[in-house]
């Protein structure tokens, strides 16, 4: 509370008058999850600019395979053992005490679930399985994980890596990699996860929007909403005039449409709302 400058404060509380008796349902970004060690595509807590792999580029050959599945490796062990921050955990104190409906989420961290969150639709997947481009079959990761260990005996995995936002590292070759395959029909693997130019699943939206009907208010934390899954929410959330509000490092696409926005970390601002909407 003593690091909150009154500034802060003020804007805290005037999101917590929005939200006042309702029942909230958050929508989370990359910057909830930037104060766990893993860095977002833009903004404060980005990581240098790169073109993310597209699933045209990833499909499209064996090469993009090796660059994607030698990268994601090298970054797993960090990635996997990422831990919920204080953002996290306050939206998981909420749900317990009845005051969220729940979380939907574009990251693919798992961290909502760590944190103890029970009802989180995961819009874009998770890093935690992967799944056979052929037969369908689904692993998990760390299966594939120890597959790419015994196949790649000679790579050496650091402990503390500098992680991009897919929690993976950029290999400086890819020379004699050998990529995991379907242990059941030596198919293609993928990571459970829409890729850039891939559409999330019909289904899989549907349940952010009965998650969303469940709710009377949208909270967005960490989200610059530049994702269409996003604003597609936002716009849902119009359509039934619920209060909008946005906690967010830098402006985002919805501010016009917001009843408060909140331009702080979401591991400050979050907590501090929690406890006065306790």
């Amino acid at each position: 509370m003593n690091s909150i400058t009154s500034p802060l404060r003020v804007q805290i509380e005037a999101a917590a008058d929005v939200l006042a008796g309702r029942r909230i349902v958050f929508l989370t970004g990359a910057g909830l999850s930037t104060d766990s060690g893993i860095p977002a595509y833009r903004g404060a807590g980005s990581a240098p600019r790169r073109t993310p792999m597209t699933v045209q580029t990833f499909l499209g050959s064996t090469a993009a395979q090796r660059r994607y599945w030698l990268g994601g490796h090298l970054g797993w062990r960090s990635f996997g053992t990422a831990t919920p921050n204080a953002g996290h955990r306050a939206i998981a104190e909420l749900e317990r005490a009845g005051r969220s409906a729940g979380v939907v989420t574009q990251n693919v961290d798992g961290l909502h679930l760590a944190a103890g969150s029970e009802r989180v639709v995961e819009l874009h997947g998770t890093m935690r399985t992967v799944f056979c481009l052929r037969c369908g079959q689904t692993f998990s990761r760390d299966a594939v994980a120890a597959q790419i260990d015994a196949g790649n005996p000679w790579l050496d995995v650091p402990d503390e890596v500098l992680l991009g936002p897919d929690g993976d590292v950029r290999p400086e070759t890819t020379d004699g990699f050998v990529l995991p395959v379907c242990t059941v029909c030596g198919g293609a693997l993928k990571p459970d996860v829409v890729f850039f130019g891939e559409y999330v699943p019909a289904e899989r939206f549907a349940s952010a929007e009965a998650l969303l009907r469940s709710g009377d208010a949208l909270v967005v934390a960490g989200s610059s909403l530049v994702v269409n899954s996003g604003i597609r929410i936002i716009e849902r959330a119009r359509r039934r005039d619920l209060p909008i509000v946005i906690v967010n490092l830098e402006p985002t696409r919805a501010d016009a449409w917001a009843s408060a926005t909140v331009a702080a970390s979401t591991s400050v601002v979050l907590p501090t709302l929690q406890e006065l909407l306790a």
